[in-house]
């Protein structure tokens, strides 16, 4: 038996004993950051709201394409076996995965309006959504427009191309809104009504072939006035028949040219912060797509509430210091998150300080913490304990103030990684080997019940500690899927019904299959867990004690001065009974129950339990 209330180690985030201090300097996140239930939408899975907009070869065409766009082609109905290969690829050259890069499912910004009441009963109170500027892959990584949604997002793509066509791209007073951008804006309006915050994905360290700079580089080689947004290796000789022409591009993938870095004074190396800028053609044009959404015709009631920027340690610091001066001089109050992930894959993951003092982001997709976790909760090959665990969150929170701990963004699951339930239900290092063509034995299917009990356990953990929760797209309605690209599946709407699923996706012999569909039981879990964290703001802002952490037992309370929350889990194999502090009554948040003096958990379950009296 454990009594709970003696302390066995405390973890003060800071000495100060008070609540999150809600300041706005320009320095400090802003104060709505940790209170968040961020929920990230990749569009083109989300919902095909419009069928009139879907793409065409011509939309998903890039000079960088591997292969060409077959004749045939057409968009993938959106209930079929994902691992089903399409009508079109058949005669295509390459892996399921490659052809699989081809594949488009319609969803656009209709479909997410659709939808709105659907995040609001779910409690959502932020968006972040994956790139939505115009380009011709499904992710929108590799721009051809930056100033510009995605035409097949919006009502109409062929008026849409003809307006951006109309315009001087390099010009800014020539933009004009087209019926995608205005749809969006609408969007975000309609948000905002309801109380939800937006922000919207940029990647400013790369663009796509199809970009207006790097075309007209192309086609006029060294005498394009974009010629410095580009490290442009060779030239095209024109007397001779081969091209020449060659460039640098992020990570040598060719269909993202790299913007070209200046000014570089320390020593750049992938997964750790240096000091450099971009080149000033491609950063003013940056700064005007930046103040475009985030004040449209100057109206910053009209705009987005911030920026998820990717592969932020690819960009120096002078930019990103530059970058915050110039968005929190348009809105304060703005949001601006980094993704900061590996140092070097698998062992390490980057360390976020450099970018957490105040000068550069308000937080970090807190991937971290994570990792920690799922070796905690998780029945995995390499399990950690409770006192390890503790150790690893208080490491990773001692190397930020107290403002940033609170502001992060809690990332489990995103499009870059297996989806929850899936990482769950494998036993693998984190992010390693996590896809059926790394791994043949890697469980790409429908998880076991231990998993799902598992997989609740630690989404009580995240939603119960420092820094907003984030939830990727569909983990709610109990979709599993491998690493990118198995974690993009179109939504599992409760409105549809899904063909059968291949069990052991495209590995050779008998085919087994899973049941795919809306999971009730598991939404209204996410929607409980999230109006226990909507309904308490102490578990935003309080302030947060370890009070047990032995063997594979934890415990911690959240507390300020007039509220204090217990959350408990027991990963034994048996019941444990804990004591509570003497002459208080808490009440267990998930059945309403009253406790008191003791409380048994059952092998591999949690709690969470508020002190009433």
């Amino acid at each position: 038996m454990n009594k709970i209330y003696t302390i066995l180690t405390v973890l003060l985030i800071t000495s100060c004993s008070q609540s999150v201090e809600k300041k706005n300097s320009i320095n400090q996140p802003p104060s709505w950051a940790g209170e968040q239930i961020w929920y990230q939408i990749f569009v083109e899975r989300f919902n095909n709201g419009d069928t009139t907009n879907d793409p065409t070869a011509d939309n998903i065409y890039a000079a960088s394409n591997f292969r060409p766009v077959p004749e045939d082609w057409a968009i993938t109905p959106w209930t079929d076996n994902w691992y089903k290969e399409d009508s079109w690829a058949e005669n295509m050259d390459g892996d399921f995965y490659s052809k699989l890069q081809s594949r488009r499912y319609g969803g656009d910004l209709q479909g997410v309006i659709d939808k709105l009441d659907y995040l609001e009963e779910l409690g959502i109170t932020a968006i972040y959504f994956n790139p939505i500027n115009d380009a011709p892959s499904l992710h929108k990584f590799d721009a051809r427009n930056w100033r510009h949604i995605d035409v097949n997002f919006g009502p109409d793509p062929v008026g849409d191309n003809k307006i951006i066509a109309s315009e001087d791209p390099g010009d800014p007073t020539t933009w004009k809104w087209t019926s995608a951008d205005k749809l969006f804006l609408k969007l975000v309006d309609e948000l905002h009504k309801r109380g939800i915050k937006v922000i919207v994905d940029y990647s400013w360290n790369h663009t796509g072939v199809e970009f207006f700079a790097f075309k007209d580089i192309i086609e006029n080689q060294e005498d394009s006035p974009y010629l410095d947004w580009y490290d442009i290796e060779e030239f095209d000789n024109p007397n001779t028949l081969e091209n020449e022409f060659k460039y640098h591009a992020w990570f040598d993938i060719k269909s993202l040219p790299e913007i070209k870095k200046v000014d570089i004074t320390t020593k750049r190396t992938p997964g750790h912060p240096y000091e450099g800028n971009i080149n000033e053609g491609a950063k003013k044009h940056i700064f005007e797509v930046t103040k475009r959404w985030l004040a449209p015709d100057g109206d910053v009631l009209k705009g987005i509430d911030g920026y998820r920027l990717d592969v932020a340690d690819h960009i120096g610091l002078v930019f990103w210091r530059d970058y915050r001066t110039f968005i929190k001089s348009i809105n304060p109050d703005a949001y601006l998150i980094g993704e900061i992930w590996w140092e070097a894959w698998p062992d390490r993951l980057m360390d976020p300080t450099a970018y957490m003092q105040g000068d550069i982001f308000d937080a970090v997709m807190f991937y971290h913490i994570y990792k920690p976790a799922r070796y905690f909760f998780a029945d995995t090959d390499h399990k950690i304990n409770a006192e390890q665990l503790k150790d690893s969150l208080e490491l990773l929170w001692s190397r930020l103030d107290k403002p940033m701990q609170y502001s992060m963004m809690n990332t489990a699951a995103t499009h870059d990684s297996p989806r929850l339930l899936t990482s769950f239900n494998n036993k693998n290092l984190y992010k390693v080997w996590a896809k059926p063509n790394e791994d043949t034995t890697y469980k790409t299917g429908m998880p076991d019940v231990e998993t799902y009990k598992r997989t609740k356990l630690y989404l009580l953990h995240q939603f119960t500690i420092p820094g907003a929760p984030q939830i990727w797209n569909g983990d709610e309605m109990g979709m599993w899927g491998a690493d990118d690209p198995d974690c993009r599946k179109p939504l599992w709407w409760d409105e549809f019904d899904f063909e059968d699923e291949y069990k052991n996706n495209f590995q050779p012999g008998k085919k087994e299959y899973d049941k795919v569909g809306f999971n009730k039981d598991y939404f209204n879990f996410y929607r409980k867990i999230i109006n226990i964290r909507n309904d308490n703001p102490v578990l935003a802002t309080g302030d947060i004690e370890f009070i047990l952490a032995e063997g594979n037992k934890l415990g911690y309370r959240r507390f300020d001065d007039n509220n204090e929350i217990f959350v408990l889990f027991n990963m034994e194999s048996e019941s444990e009974s804990f004591e509570l502090p003497e002459s208080k009554t808490y009440k267990n948040l998930f059945d309403d129950s009253s406790v008191s003096n003791t409380i048994t958990l059952a092998p591999v379950s949690g709690v969470v339990l508020k002190w009433i009296n």
